[in-house]
């Protein structure tokens, strides 16, 4: 059997659930995979401190730094085929990838959104955006999905959801905490863990 699964971690903001990711390796709960690199396209983001905190090496690549989206995308291939990655995770970061990146990719790419596809997702809907549009719609459930990545945001494959009550008192401030207590830090990790299992075992 070869070696655990590689994973790198994308992220733009505080880390939350980059931090889930990292307690469930501690605890056991990814055994067939490790984090082996952090990349932020943002300067100074929270989650990179996180991510040392660990002793987990960081990247950083500013779209405007690297002239634009394809030379962003260069630079995390470049870092991904130096720390020989076999899984990205897209935790929190609010770039979208390229047809081209994601076909290279192909299930190689799982990422995490705060509502029950197919409601409130594709572009333009992310963090609170997601759960204003939840209690304006009125719903009475939503959730988190985790999914791969493919070149239509929000449109791969389903691997996980988990769905979260809507209370009456609800603002998006509180439904987004508690959609990420109950839903995104326990089914990332999850997913993650079973689609590292798929990779370790299908590469021998």
């Amino acid at each position: 059997m070869r070696d655990k699964t590689r994973i790198a971690v994308l992220v733009s903001g505080g880390g939350t659930n980059l931090q889930a990711l990292i307690d469930a390796e501690k605890n056991g709960i990814i055994k067939n995979g490790t984090i082996v690199l952090v990349i932020s396209n943002k300067q100074g983001a929270y989650a990179l401190t996180r991510a040392a905190n660990a002793g987990i090496p960081t990247a950083t690549f500013v779209k405007k730094e690297c002239g634009g989206q394809e030379g962003m995308e260069k630079a995390i291939r470049r870092a991904l085929s130096e720390y020989k990655v076999d899984l990205i995770v897209l935790a929190g970061f609010l770039s979208i990838l390229s047809a081209d990146f994601t076909r290279d990719y192909d299930r190689r790419i799982v990422n995490v959104h705060p509502s029950l596809i197919p409601s409130f997702c594709g572009e333009g809907f992310y963090g609170l955006r997601v759960h204003e549009a939840a209690l304006a719609k009125g719903v009475k459930v939503t959730g988190a999905t985790v999914h791969f990545v493919n070149e239509i945001p929000d449109g791969g494959e389903i691997i996980l959801q988990k769905a979260v009550k809507i209370l009456p008192k609800d603002t998006p401030e509180s439904l987004q905490k508690r959609v990420m207590r109950l839903a995104e830090w326990k089914i990332l990790p999850a997913a993650v863990e079973l689609v590292s299992e798929q990779i370790r075992y299908k590469e021998n």
